[in-house]
């Protein structure tokens, strides 16, 4: 029996800065695409040309935004700015260096116990993925039986992922969701599966 108001979501993390792996950027402004990000935003389009997208949404923030340009120019589709999926607030943290963090407590046990942890004065992983899942609802209800494409951040796509699978938060670091990657789910009333993971386009 075929479902009501399925939606195909495809779940874009933004391509690649220059400070991905080095800098806890969370929401700090200028975070900008170099030429290798641009790239792969461009395979990311050529990739998601075949499914056809109704429409494609992006996270506020730079970066989602260069990616989310690339891949709308490629699909001929505007880009929708949906505050929803922009990155967890990560507080206190924001700007900091991975390499600082490491000494930092409060930074293990946000690593050890995402689902009951929160960095200092900022968001959950869950309250993340809730507001993600509920913008995804709205899309469901807005494009019955459509396909739509997000750009958003690692750790939200995971929040989203990680509850349509039943993973507890605690589980995020048991697969990855690498930069320029797509991820692939279906909801409809109730329900969902997950029908790709972390997808990165070959050159």
């Amino acid at each position: 029996m075929s479902r009501p108001d399925v939606i195909t979501l495809f779940l874009l993390r933004h391509a690649a800065h220059d400070r991905v792996d080095s800098i806890l950027c969370g929401r700090m402004p200028g975070v900008s695409l170099g030429e290798a990000g641009l790239r792969q935003a461009s395979l990311l389009g050529s990739s998601l040309k075949r499914h056809a997208p109704d429409a494609l949404y992006t996270s506020p923030l730079e970066r989602a935004r260069m990616t989310a340009e690339v891949v709308g120019n490629m699909l001929k589709l505007p880009l929708q700015v949906a505050p929803e999926l922009t990155e967890i607030d990560c507080g206190e943290w924001t700007g900091r260096e991975f390499a600082e963090l490491r000494e930092d407590p409060s930074w293990l046990r946000w690593n050890r116990e995402r689902a009951a942890s929160r960095p200092p004065n900022g968001e959950t992983m869950a309250e993340a993925g809730g507001r993600v899942l509920d913008f995804a609802g709205t899309l469901r209800r807005r494009y019955p039986n459509g396909v739509v494409a997000l750009v958003s951040h690692a750790d939200v796509i995971k929040a989203a992922l990680a509850a349509v699978l039943g993973l507890t938060l605690d589980a995020h670091d048991r697969f990855d969701i690498a930069p320029a990657s797509l991820s692939t789910l279906v909801l409809w009333e109730g329900g969902g599966k997950v029908v790709g993971l972390n997808a990165v386009p070959a050159a």
